[in-house]
């Protein structure tokens, strides 16, 4: 039975191991993620837009050589496309063995969370679908941070543009 103690450490280990999150908003609210899959972050610039592609992917553009998908996170959320200025920010990530980019409104900060503060999103039948795409929820100092799972978010079975930089 030493087992069982041993597995509520591991546990309490677990809660208490630290994670951080690169924060930034979309309209009006604030999401996450992994700063790990964070490659960079650049200034608003204009993209090479495909044709015959979904509204929410706003074009490629060149990065060293590397021609890289952008994304308007706001178009994929269902909020209309962004009038991109020079406010905006994108986001480099590496999302599974893909790098794509993503516009933002703003790029806030870095969070640096136990996983035991990390919540579960509440589930609801009708945004089951959605739902998947949020890990999780953090609140903290009176903010609520969604916590994004972007493998998810752009799957390429779904119909977006396969985020390969051969496509």
């Amino acid at each position: 039975m030493q087992t069982e103690p041993l597995t509520h450490a591991a546990e309490a280990a677990m809660a208490a191991a630290p994670a951080q999150f690169l924060t930034f908003t979309v309209g009006e609210g604030e999401y996450g993620v992994d700063i790990m899959s964070v490659r960079e972050i650049k200034g608003w610039s204009e993209v090479t837009r495909l044709p015959n592609r979904p509204d929410h992917m706003r074009g490629v553009m060149n990065l060293r050589g590397l021609i890289i998908p952008i994304f308007d996170l706001r178009c994929r959320f269902g909020q209309g496309l962004t009038e991109a200025g020079d406010k905006h920010a994108i986001v480099i990530l590496a999302v599974g063995d893909r790098t794509i980019g993503v516009l933002v409104d703003a790029v806030s900060d870095i969070l640096e969370v136990t996983t035991g503060e990390i919540k579960p999103a509440p589930q609801q039948e009708e945004a089951a679908a959605e739902g998947r795409y949020v890990s999780g929820l953090i609140a903290r100092e009176g903010r609520m941070v969604v916590l994004l799972r972007m493998e998810d978010l752009f799957h390429a079975h779904e119909g977006d543009v396969a985020v390969d930089a051969a496509d």
